[in-house]
Protein backbone atom coordinates (compact mmCIF):
# COMPACT_ATOMS: atom_id res chain seq x y z
CA UNK A 1 0.00 0.00 0.00
CA UNK A 2 1.28 3.09 -0.97
CA UNK A 3 1.23 6.87 0.57
CA UNK A 4 2.63 10.31 -0.94
CA UNK A 5 2.86 10.88 -4.07
CA UNK A 6 0.56 8.32 -6.32
CA UNK A 7 0.77 9.70 -9.90
CA UNK A 8 1.67 13.22 -11.57
CA UNK A 9 1.58 14.52 -14.59
CA UNK A 10 2.23 17.62 -17.39
CA UNK A 11 -0.92 17.71 -18.82
CA UNK A 12 -1.07 18.07 -22.91
CA UNK A 13 -3.70 20.48 -24.50
CA UNK A 14 -7.41 19.14 -24.57
CA UNK A 15 -6.21 15.19 -23.57
CA UNK A 16 -7.71 13.15 -20.70
CA UNK A 17 -5.11 12.14 -18.96
CA UNK A 18 -5.44 9.10 -15.96
CA UNK A 19 -3.03 10.51 -13.32
CA UNK A 20 -4.13 7.46 -10.79
CA UNK A 21 -6.26 3.76 -10.82
CA UNK A 22 -6.75 2.77 -7.22
CA UNK A 23 -5.15 -0.92 -7.34
CA UNK A 24 -7.82 -4.02 -6.63
CA UNK A 25 -8.44 -5.07 -3.30
CA UNK A 26 -7.67 -1.36 -1.71
CA UNK A 27 -9.45 1.87 -1.13
CA UNK A 28 -7.44 5.35 -1.11
CA UNK A 29 -8.30 8.83 -0.16
CA UNK A 30 -6.56 11.79 -2.33
CA UNK A 31 -5.63 15.40 -2.70
CA UNK A 32 -5.87 16.28 -6.50
CA UNK A 33 -3.36 19.34 -7.62
CA UNK A 34 -3.58 21.47 -10.54
CA UNK A 35 -0.62 24.01 -11.33
CA UNK A 36 -0.77 26.85 -14.24
CA UNK A 37 2.58 26.78 -14.84
CA UNK A 38 2.15 29.76 -17.51
CA UNK A 39 -0.68 30.81 -19.20
CA UNK A 40 -4.56 30.68 -17.62
CA UNK A 41 -6.37 27.80 -18.38
CA UNK A 42 -9.40 26.32 -18.05
CA UNK A 43 -9.60 22.44 -16.18
CA UNK A 44 -11.40 19.40 -15.81
CA UNK A 45 -10.80 16.72 -13.16
CA UNK A 46 -13.13 13.46 -12.43
CA UNK A 47 -13.30 10.14 -10.67
CA UNK A 48 -14.21 7.48 -13.20
CA UNK A 49 -13.97 3.59 -13.76
CA UNK A 50 -12.82 3.95 -17.51
CA UNK A 51 -10.42 7.03 -19.22
CA UNK A 52 -12.81 9.11 -20.53
CA UNK A 53 -15.44 10.70 -18.03
CA UNK A 54 -19.18 10.61 -18.34
CA UNK A 55 -20.87 13.73 -17.08
CA UNK A 56 -21.93 12.63 -14.06
CA UNK A 57 -18.47 11.88 -12.86
CA UNK A 58 -16.54 15.45 -12.93
CA UNK A 59 -15.33 16.94 -9.77
CA UNK A 60 -15.02 20.12 -11.84
CA UNK A 61 -15.59 21.13 -15.26
CA UNK A 62 -14.13 23.56 -17.40
CA UNK A 63 -12.90 25.46 -13.92
CA UNK A 64 -10.29 28.75 -14.22
CA UNK A 65 -7.06 28.45 -13.48
CA UNK A 66 -5.25 31.81 -14.00
CA UNK A 67 -1.66 31.73 -15.00
CA UNK A 68 0.94 30.84 -12.16
CA UNK A 69 -2.78 29.88 -10.01
CA UNK A 70 -3.20 26.26 -7.91
CA UNK A 71 -6.58 24.38 -7.93
CA UNK A 72 -6.80 22.12 -5.26
CA UNK A 73 -9.34 19.54 -3.88
CA UNK A 74 -8.82 17.34 -0.95
CA UNK A 75 -10.26 14.27 1.24
CA UNK A 76 -11.55 12.69 -2.12
CA UNK A 77 -12.33 8.40 -1.35
CA UNK A 78 -12.04 6.24 -4.08
CA UNK A 79 -13.13 2.43 -4.22
CA UNK A 80 -11.15 0.25 -6.00
CA UNK A 81 -10.45 0.36 -10.13
CA UNK A 82 -11.88 3.94 -9.95
CA UNK A 83 -9.60 6.68 -11.71
CA UNK A 84 -8.81 10.37 -11.10
CA UNK A 85 -8.69 11.59 -15.02
CA UNK A 86 -7.75 15.64 -15.67
CA UNK A 87 -7.57 17.73 -18.52
CA UNK A 88 -6.69 21.26 -19.53
CA UNK A 89 -7.03 23.70 -22.23
CA UNK A 90 -3.91 24.26 -22.58
CA UNK A 91 -0.09 22.89 -22.41
CA UNK A 92 1.86 23.63 -19.16
CA UNK A 93 -0.37 22.38 -16.51
CA UNK A 94 1.41 19.88 -13.87
CA UNK A 95 -0.93 17.70 -11.96
CA UNK A 96 -0.35 15.58 -9.25
CA UNK A 97 -2.13 12.97 -7.02
CA UNK A 98 -0.95 12.34 -3.29
CA UNK A 99 -2.53 10.79 -0.41
CA UNK A 100 -2.40 7.41 0.85
CA UNK A 101 -3.97 3.71 -0.07
CA UNK A 102 -5.69 1.21 2.68
CA UNK A 103 -7.20 -2.46 2.17
CA UNK A 104 -10.50 -2.13 1.50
Amino acid sequence: MASGKLGNADLAANTDTVLYTVPAGLVATVTVSLVARTAAATVRVAVTATAVPAAAEYLEYDATLPGNGVLERTGIVMSAGEKIVARASVAGVSARVHGFEESA
